[in-house]
């Protein structure tokens, strides 16, 4: 990545991170690294040895990960909100070196931890001389996949540069798709944009100072941004483009977004963190048809399920078997639909409501609810069910408080007139707490 490194270095002055308020530029970037390698170095971190970088999203964490990849270390980017826990993760990995950074982003500790796991993946790995990163899924079908990749091969997509960009990134380093981020704004020479309160009020009001251009969010987010109405109480005007990508997007909550933002691009995205972020384009209908792929990504269906083959691939699990086939072909199990060359993806195969043998997509089913009168948000969600093996539950957070059972006739009544029979939610209960994790990716699960 000494590449990526030399591109930091023609641009001194120019603005790297906007962090809680506090302005880091490109020449000091270049500095951070050098002196943490140093410092590394000093405390006898070698090539190859697997290092827990934990601390809180800053600037400073960016320059460790850069440091520790010069050094060829196997990195794993770990925080206080980490969607596995600390001593699963390195009961997986490993761990030779524990690094922590403080709350202001400062290098706190270099301590050897020596803990080791007898893992083929990771020994011939190490073998080589790339520096490496692990990732972990968050679990929710069962045990937390541990995710080697080679982070050159990872880094090696954003050589081309780019047009800079002003933009706040939304997923942590912990992420795929945070590391994503930062590589392609930095990449390009573009200003990253950090808040420690990732609310919507707080991500519209740094948009606002800081003039932010690009906004990568979750099609959650953006629910919560329009049932707020917090773009109209912010100057969001400096946005040109907005991504969405994570999870399935409720066609009303894209037209919504279409009509607060008329001059913006929406834009939406799609990747695994198995796999890597395809290139991708929205049609320009309005619709939630995607064409995606680009350089060093193949697609394919089978059988409705979407399979990915992709030059920016994962070495493999640690602890889960392959899900690749012995051509490198990608088993997404998400579920699409195909028009030519454009894709629609309906949804997880695992999140699938199965009602007397008919398939039921929760978005499908939010799509409907969040037209609802008095209605904030929803999650729809299957039921074990004794006689259909499953039932249809949406749980929903109103704007105003009310009995459930006049906000369940509703929700049935405007289910019932645009969907199947079978489609209609049978329970309507109210949320006791937030749909949505702290990533504002919404949860499902009872």
């Amino acid at each position: 990545m000494e590449w990526l490194i030399d591109r930091f270095r023609t641009e001194p002055d120019r603005v790297a991170f906007v962090h809680e308020g506090r302005s880091v530029t490109y020449g000091e970037v270049v500095s951070t690294v050098a002196d943490f390698e140093a410092r590394l170095e000093a405390a006898g971190v070698a090539a190859r040895d697997i290092v827990a970088l934990v601390g809180d999203y800053s600037p400073e964490a960016f320059c460790l990960v850069l440091a520790l990849a010069r050094r060829r270390a196997v990195i794993i980017p770990l925080t206080p909100a980490s969607v596995v826990e600390e001593d699963v993760a390195l009961g997986v990995s490993g761990c030779d070196w524990y690094v922590r950074l403080d709350a202001a982003g400062q290098l706190a500790s270099i301590e050897h931890r020596g803990l080791t796991t007898e893992n083929a993946l990771m020994a011939e790995f190490r073998k080589g001389t790339a520096p490496g990163l692990v990732l972990f899924s968050s679990g929710s079908t069962g045990t937390p996949k541990g995710m080697l990749h080679d982070l050159d091969r990872v880094a090696e997509k954003f050589r081309k540069q780019r047009s800079a960009a002003v933009a706040i990134p939304f997923l942590m380093m912990d992420h795929f798709g945070g590391i994503n981020t930062l590589l392609a704004i930095t990449s390009s020479l573009g200003t990253v944009v950090t808040v420690a309160d990732r609310s919507v009020a707080s991500i519209c009001a740094a948009i606002e100072r800081h003039r932010v251009q690009l906004l990568p969010a979750t099609p959650s987010f953006l629910t919560l941004l329009m049932a707020s109405n917090a773009h109209k109480e912010y100057d969001l005007s400096s946005l040109t483009r907005i991504t969405y990508g994570t999870e399935v997007m409720p066609q009303a909550t894209l037209d919504r977004v279409r009509e607060a933002f008329p001059g913006v691009l929406l834009q939406q995205t799609y990747g695994l963190s198995e796999v890597g972020v395809l290139r991708s384009e929205s049609r320009p209908d309005g619709s939630l048809w995607m064409r995606i792929g680009g350089e060093g990504f193949q697609t394919r269906v089978v059988d409705g399920i979407l399979w990915i083959k992709s030059d920016y691939a994962m070495v493999g699990y640690l602890n889960a078997p392959s899900e690749f086939d012995e051509d490198g072909w990608f088993n997404t199990h998400d579920e699409v639909e195909v028009d030519g060359e454009w894709f629609r993806i309906l949804g997880r195969v695992t999140d699938l409501i199965n009602v007397g043998g008919q398939k039921v997509y929760p978005t499908e089913v939010e799509d409907v609810v969040l037209g609802v009168e008095n209605v904030h948000d929803v999650a729809v969600r299957g039921e074990k069910h004794a006689l259909l093996g499953q039932i249809v539950v949406a749980t929903v957070v109103l704007d105003e408080p009310e009995p459930v059972e006049s906000v369940k006739k509703r929700v049935r009544q405007a289910c019932a007139a645009q969907l199947a029979n079978y489609k209609v939610p049978v329970k309507v209960q109210l949320a006791e707490g937030s749909l949505h994790s702290s990533r504002h990716k919404k949860i499902r699960r009872a």
